[in-house]
């Protein structure tokens, strides 16, 4: 076991440090892949933004920042060419991820407003007015939404979609020490084996499409990544705030559960104003390059809780890594050339695990779905959120805006949680 602070050889802190990495590395590069980011601009913004978290929590605390799923949704209703906010508009993939970073970074601002927040009235009061029972649902929705993007990327060719989630189950499921860390990059990674072999046997997907496709230059060891300003759209700020919402759960949960594997108090010291700030001030600097969102990591958690390896410098080491790898350009050539297909099989696991967090919230919180109150503010987020998403198209005119009703779901139903939390009599007090 090692203490949060004890020091430790350079070769070891270098092995655990490859090890974090790794355990963060399937999800983090599946972002960009799944959304149209850059594979090395997300590798530079969470190795930096893991290193401004460190700054932030004064090197106490072993948590990775790696780049959110939770978000992923939020850049589909932006980027999206038929559904999305920009659909028809003429615009450009890249001008439209430029808006979506543009709202990631705003986003990185409610973390910071929050963690104001939280050092004025206290955690307990703070999670009084954002409680499971908004949070839980926002999760759900996040999860559910994503579903339709995982089976379009693995009709391409259901065999290797089919395949990689095998793996990532077995794995998973049955795997020991460090496969069962890393079922998500074992997955991808053997059948993207599976893809060569057969790319170079002569086989093709259904549609006749090739397999493997190499995108770019595979000669550039080094380079500079495609950094990229973000642009401001207040739609897509809307879009993208209510996101922060889910992510600021998951980072208090995160930062308890590093507290009772390490037998720390992280909450009081540093103090959650303190983590949330340096979460807040790392997304902000991933929207400002071109990155993804960052939130802490659960799969670097896991790894905490099975190594017994508290020194938060290993860490902070993996973060470098990341950080170092962001500048390869062959490196993220090999990335991008990961059959659609391969990626839509381990989404599937992916995005139903999203989903599933939030229902295991929910009964870890033990809330009482027989209380009106519970079960009102739950039904009506998920088919608020649900009901806009998935249903007809609603619009208003705002001024010379079309506001698109329909695209802002999540947002809607996580305000109106809110409200309703708020507002709904508790039921000891209704029968009063």
């Amino acid at each position: 076991m090692s203490k949060p602070q004890e020091k430790m050889s350079v070769v070891r802190t270098g092995i655990l440090g490859l090890q974090h990495m790794f355990a963060m590395f399937g999800a983090t590069i599946l972002v960009p892949l799944l959304s149209g980011l850059s594979v090395q601009v997300t590798l530079i913004g969470v190795g930096v933004g893991t290193l401004i978290f460190h700054f932030f929590a004064k090197g106490r605390v072993p948590a990775f920042l790696g780049s959110s799923f939770a978000f992923l949704v939020g850049i589909r209703l932006i980027t999206d060419d038929v559904g999305g906010l920009f659909a028809g508009q003429g615009l450009e993939l890249q001008t439209k991820l430029a808006y979506a970073t543009g709202g990631i970074l705003v986003s990185g601002l409610v973390y910071v407003l929050f963690a104001g927040i939280i050092k004025v009235v206290g955690v307990k009061k703070f999670m009084k007015f954002v409680p499971i029972t908004v949070t839980a649902p926002t999760v759900i929705l996040i999860g559910i939404m994503l579903a339709p993007f995982a089976i379009s990327q693995a009709s391409s060719n259901m065999l290797l979609a089919v395949l990689t989630l095998g793996i990532i189950i077995v794995c998973a499921s049955w795997g020991k020490g460090m496969i069962r860390i890393i079922p998500i990059l074992l997955g991808i990674g053997i059948a993207y084996i599976v893809a060569v072999i057969m790319h170079s046997a002569g086989a093709t997907n259904p549609d006749g499409s090739a397999i493997i496709y190499f995108a770019g230059e595979m000669s550039g060891i080094v380079g500079i990544p495609p950094f990229m300003l973000p642009r401001f759209n207040a739609l897509a700020i809307v879009v993208m705030i209510p996101f922060a919402l889910a992510t600021i759960a998951e980072h208090i949960g995160d930062m308890v559960a590093l507290g009772s594997i390490t037998g720390e108090n992280f909450v009081e010291d540093p103090g959650l104003s303190r983590t949330l700030l340096g979460d807040g001030v790392a997304s902000m600097f991933s929207g400002f390059i071109g990155g993804p969102a960052s939130t802490t990591y659960g799969e670097n958690v896991g790894v905490v809780a099975l190594t017994r390896v508290f020194n938060p410098r290993v860490v902070a080491l993996a973060a470098i890594y990341a950080a170092v790898l962001g500048f390869s350009p062959l490196f993220a050539s090999v990335i991008y050339s990961v059959p659609d297909a391969i990626i839509g099989g381990a989404s599937f696991m992916l995005y139903g695990m999203i989903a599933a967090v939030g229902v295991r919230n929910l009964v870890e919180a033990k809330v009482d779905m027989s209380q009106t109150k519970n079960l009102t503010v739950v039904a009506i987020m998920l088919v608020t959120g649900l009901g806009l998403r998935f249903g007809p198209a609603i619009t208003f005119t705002l001024g010379e805006t079309q506001v698109p009703i329909d695209r802002l779901g999540i947002a809607i139903a996580v305000i109106l949680g809110v409200i309703l939390n708020a507002i709904l009599p508790n039921e000891d007090k209704a029968k009063a």
